[in-house]
């Protein structure tokens, strides 16, 4: 592995805990701000040096949305750089727990995933010296606090990381906001922290995103999302012609309603790219009349029009929508991925970089283009109207880009 030198305040992180120094009294450390700003390998090998420092023969947790995404993001990355610091690391990563030695001084770190609030029972009646958490705002905040009171060794310390939410977060309000009341240190990182970053990429990931995204990834920010969701799928540019010939591949996305309206995209592939190059969309109310099951289920195969479709991806409340595609046995079926703003942040990822784009004839997915607007109330998600054909491109973006990692995965590496 290659380094680039600390930046200052990376440097602090690494330092933060050392005898001598003002914050070394404190009982954790915050580390918030934007993506790809070096938050992460800094915390995660001062958090290891500092146990290694203090402790032998204890336990410690480092805790990410899932198991998976903690070895990922913290793991992998860790271990590494500790053997090449010089110390022993045995890996049980099957059971979720590694080992470090260094002179005397040996301790275990536990890997928890703290998906739902079912989580928190998988961490009742431990005892830790330390927790760390990588991006503790996707997690229940009943995990993160039952994962607080298993600290409860005199010395113990708290360390949390995270990209920005909104501002009615409960982290936000009840950590951030009450920094000396809780007795933490707490660093803001910007892109300019992380030395290892060119110009040129910090400059790809300006332009990547927009509104509330930018606001929160680029400049970090805590802020509530107002607006148009998509604000740069106003432009006439945006929309394209439908690609001539056969596809590479076809896909079809639904988001099924009886009273709203139904919205299927057909997607086809071509040199890399996939297009929206037609849609069906039935609104109830502006056609006067409701359609049954089976009568969406023709307007299904209209739409693909004989084509050989990989797979349906259908809005997962829609059972019986499912249970008529799987009865017909014609075509592929299964569940999206139902992550709001995961999905939003994936999807807008793709429109920018024109891996998605949208073809001219799919006039009412244009139409929700230039509705589709953040929630004003405080909530973090965008409002329930004007949002169907929006839905059904959000599982179409979630399926597909499900499995990259690093500067495209938004959602899956929010680092």
């Amino acid at each position: 592995m290659s380094y680039t030198a600390f930046s200052p305040k990376q440097l602090a992180v690494m330092r933060w805990w050392l005898d001598g120094r003002k914050t070394a009294q404190m009982d954790g450390i915050i580390c918030d701000g934007a993506v790809r700003s070096g938050k992460t390998l800094c915390m995660s090998v001062s958090f290891v040096t500092w146990a290694m420092a203090s402790f032998s023969g204890a336990a410690f947790a480092l805790c990410g949305k899932t198991i998976r995404s903690v070895k990922r993001n913290v793991v992998v990355p860790l271990l590494s750089v500790l053997r090449e610091l010089g110390f022993a690391v045995e890996e049980k990563l099957s059971a979720n727990i590694f080992e470090v030695s260094f002179g005397t001084h040996t301790n275990l770190f536990y890997l928890f995933g703290g998906r739902d609030e079912g989580s928190a029972a998988l961490i009742q009646g431990m005892t830790l010296c330390g927790v760390l958490f990588d991006e503790v705002v996707l997690m229940p905040r009943s995990f993160v606090e039952q994962a607080l009171a298993r600290c409860s060794k005199d010395r113990s310390k708290l360390w949390f990381n995270c990209n920005p939410e909104y501002p009615q977060h409960w982290f936000y309000r009840e950590w951030i906001q009450k920094l000396q009341e809780k007795n933490l240190y707490y660093l803001h990182f910007t892109m300019d922290d992380n030395p290892s970053l060119s110009e040129k990429i910090r400059q790809r990931y300006r332009r990547l995103y927009s509104g509330v995204f930018y606001d929160r990834f680029v400049l970090g920010k805590w802020c509530a999302g107002e607006g148009l969701v998509y604000p740069f799928m106003s432009e006439d540019k945006m929309f394209y012609d439908k690609p001539a010939g056969e596809a590479e591949d076809y896909i079809v996305s639904c988001d099924y309603g009886t009273v709203n309206p139904s919205s299927f995209g057909l997607w086809g592939l071509y040199d890399g790219i996939w297009y929206r190059i037609d849609e069906y969309y039935y609104s109830a109310r502006r056609e006067g009349s409701s359609r049954t099951d089976e009568e969406h289920y023709q307007g299904l195969c209209s739409l693909i029009d004989g084509r050989t479709v990989r797979k349906i991806i259908v809005d997962p409340s829609a059972a019986s929508f499912i249970e008529v595609i799987k009865r017909h046995g014609q075509y592929a079926v299964q569940p999206a991925n139902n992550q709001v703003l995961d999905g939003i942040r994936q999807t807008g990822t793709a429109l920018k970089e024109g891996r998605l784009r949208i073809c001219k004839n799919c006039r009412d997915c244009i139409r929700e283009f230039g509705l589709y607007r953040w929630d004003s109330s405080g909530r973090d998600a965008p409002l329930k109207e004007n949002d169907h054909a929006m839905d059904d491109i959000r599982y179409f973006a979630a399926d597909i880009f499900r499995q990259e990692t690093g500067f495209f995965a938004t959602a899956l590496s929010r680092k």
